[in-house]
């Protein structure tokens, strides 16, 4: 059931799929990713929830508006969406830039948040592995093609939110620890073993996460999604429907 909604000046592209409890799905970042990327796991998840795929801002089919983008802003439009069109406490599942904004959103609105499964994010711009912030290297040609055969703003547009998106990258996420301390939504952060996330970054996350449980896939990359998606599926699914185990010797959780 695609449909638009306005969400403080953003015109939201979002779909809508399966019964249940709230799932809001926030996708991968980047000019020419959007809601498609989720095509492995869509159907495991509306399996049994009331599954929500927005498009942010400048990305898929929601288009681009004046000024520049960030995360602060795309978490402000997650916020309106949670409120206006979902109108319930869901579930996040975020991936990538889409982990960083639902972390954002658990910050800030813990209320709309019931679980948050944080896949291959950053909590600090630093935690990106080197090379992958490199200003000189141009998006591969592939989300190019994406990005033209759905934008609103269309192809001509693409190097505006290539340039917006590097620029929000470069400065973004700046979140510290003491911040992170203060989520109490349970939270899943999930990693490639070969990921873009460094795996040091990956644990301070968990570390300091007072509700945090830590998954790496081994065998996979950025794209641990695609890669396997039957194993991420199984584990977000499990994570989101069950209720956690009474640990034998715990110690973070302790």
């Amino acid at each position: 059931m695609a449909d638009y909604v306005e969400l403080v000046g953003v015109r939201t592209w979002y779909d809508e799929h399966g019964e249940g409890q709230a799932v809001v799905l926030l996708h991968p970042g980047g000019a020419g990713v959007d809601a498609r990327a989720w095509g492995p796991n869509l159907e495991a998840l509306s399996a049994g929830f009331r599954v929500f795929t927005p498009e942010r801002r400048g990305h898929g089919r929601t288009p681009d508006v004046d000024g520049p983008i960030t995360f602060d802003l795309m978490a402000q439009d997650t916020i309106a969406f949670l409120e206006s069109v979902v109108r319930e406490p869901a579930h996040l599942v975020g991936c990538s830039d889409g982990a960083i904004v639902a972390l954002l959103v658990a910050l800030r609105r813990p209320d709309l948040v019931r679980r948050l499964a944080f896949i291959a994010g950053v909590f600090h711009y630093q935690g990106w592995a080197p090379g992958v912030l490199d200003a000189t290297t141009d998006p591969p040609e592939f989300l190019e093609r994406f990005y033209a055969e759905i934008s609103p703003d269309g192809p001509g547009h693409y190097p505006v939110i290539v340039e917006k998106l590097a620029r929000m990258h470069a400065a973004e996420p700046t979140l510290t620890p003491s911040e992170l301390n203060q989520i109490e939504t349970r939270t899943l952060v999930m990693v490639g073993d070969d990921d873009e996330v460094t795996l040091e970054h990956a644990i301070t996350l968990y570390r300091n996460l007072p509700h945090g449980e830590f998954a790496v896939i081994p065998g996979t990359s950025h794209g641990l999604l695609v890669e396997k998606p039957a194993v991420c599926n199984s584990l977000i699914v499990d994570f989101l429907t069950t209720n956690p185990v009474a640990t034998l010797a715990p110690i973070h959780r302790a």
